[in-house]
């Protein structure tokens, strides 16, 4: 019988990137919609997940990317696997700087499972040994490896898309609709606006506003707007 992996839990913050690093005999994922895009690769073991409610596996040397606001969950056993979080903000100044993108356009990955890369893999596995390992000057180590990466994904697995609707502010991909909403109330804040009139001034219905906006958020209109720095944030852009 083969041994299990000793457990491990590591992770790294910062402004522009999150990696989490884990060893787990048992893993039930599943993630929170967030505004960045999201490297899934595994190192031992193997990955049962769910994307948007597409179904498939990851074995060791494999990776998946995730769109911002991606459903995503995923099931394993004795799994050794590391999730890297770029904000939009990160992967659009590269790609930018990379000249893979024109004016009016973002950023869009495929979203096939990603195999066979070997430089890809090598860096992966210096992240997790990196976070493992916990020594001096991590933080100059981590932000090297990361660009990196970050690098080699735009290269091989980006897409240039054109879009009218979507956009870059300092939170993240914001979707033009909601971007009227928020305006909306940051100029009305002394006003009590009805579901109603915000899906109006979004061209939604207020069903469909109110899921978009809580995907896109992770609030709802209500408590949003109780958040000013929110609402700074997205008027500034």
């Amino acid at each position: 019988m083969a041994r299990s992996l000793p457990q491990l839990n590591r992770f790294f913050v910062c402004t522009d990137y999150s990696v989490y690093y884990r060893r787990l005999k048992q893993l039930r994922w599943e993630s929170q919609p967030v505004s960045g895009y999201s490297l899934l690769s595994v190192l031992k073991g193997q990955l049962e997940y769910v994307v948007n409610e597409k179904q498939g596996k990851l074995s060791p040397s494999q990776a998946l990317l995730l769109e911002p606001n991606a459903n995503a969950a995923a099931l394993g056993q004795d799994v050794e696997f590391l999730l890297l979080i770029f904000s939009s903000s990160l992967v659009m100044q590269h790609a930018i700087t990379m000249k893979l993108v024109a004016p009016r356009s973002t950023v869009s990955f495929s979203l096939d499972r990603i195999e066979g890369d070997r430089k890809l893999s090598g860096l992966i596995a210096d992240l997790s040994t990196e976070l493992a390992a916990e020594k001096p000057g991590k933080e100059i180590v981590m932000s090297a490896l990361v660009g990196q990466v970050l690098v080699q994904i735009l290269r091989h697995y980006s897409i240039s898309r054109r879009s009218d609707e979507l956009e870059l502010s300092r939170v993240g991909l914001i979707d033009r609709r909601i971007r009227r909403s928020v305006e909306l109330m940051h100029t009305q804040l002394d006003q009590d606006l009805s579901l109603k009139h915000l899906a109006a001034a979004s061209y939604l219905s207020p069903f469909h506003f109110a899921r978009l906006f809580k995907k896109l958020t992770g609030a709802t209109p209500h408590n949003y707007l109780a958040n000013p720095d929110n609402t700074s944030a997205v008027a500034a852009g």
